[in-house]
């Protein structure tokens, strides 16, 4: 497990065998959200035009959750359904999509909490943004729902860029973004 994490950048091997929490990285982040913005748009777009009433339905439930979780601050119940309302987007992609964007999703998790955690009135902006996903979702619009997406990954990791090193602009996500 140690070395598990190690290999994904969360540890740092010590001299004597001892392990630390690797810190935040700007470049880290910056990879996982322009990683995510790419592969999350195609495979939103793949799956949107085959969405059922019932995958609606579920990501309506989802939605419902995170907003119920951060009207009371509560980010680790939270987080369960915002997890799951981003898998519910993609579901008709493929395995290969759901299993690369659900181990991108874990990684940015930290970085998440630390936004919804030292800006929580950032939360209202991200049910909004949420909220627009749905909507465009539940319009049948794949390109409207890959839009609103793409916009909230990028508020959301320029957000938590902006608190680890004010200022900077992210040089790779700026290219993929213009």
């Amino acid at each position: 497990a140690v070395r598990m994490l190690q290999r994904e950048g969360l540890l740092i091997g010590k001299p004597n065998r001892r392990f630390v929490v690797a810190p935040f990285s700007f470049g880290n982040l910056e990879q996982i959200y322009a990683m995510r913005l790419v592969l999350e748009d195609a495979a939103v777009r793949a799956s949107v035009p085959r969405m059922s009433p019932e995958d609606i339905a579920d990501l309506r439930g989802h939605l419902a959750q995170m907003e119920h979780f951060a009207g009371h601050g509560d980010f680790d119940r939270w987080e369960i359904p915002h997890q799951a309302f981003h898998t519910g987007l993609i579901v008709h992609a493929g395995e290969r999509f759901r299993a690369t964007l659900s181990e991108l999703l874990d990684h940015g998790e930290r970085y998440r909490r630390y936004y919804m955690v030292n800006e929580p009135a950032l939360g209202a902006q991200a049910a909004q943004e949420h909220g627009a996903i749905f909507n465009a979702v539940a319009a049948r619009d794949a390109e409207a729902s890959a839009r609103s997406l793409a916009m909230h990954l990028s508020r959301t990791a320029c957000g938590v860029m902006d608190m680890i090193r004010p200022g900077d602009v992210p040089p790779v996500l700026d290219g993929i973004l213009h």
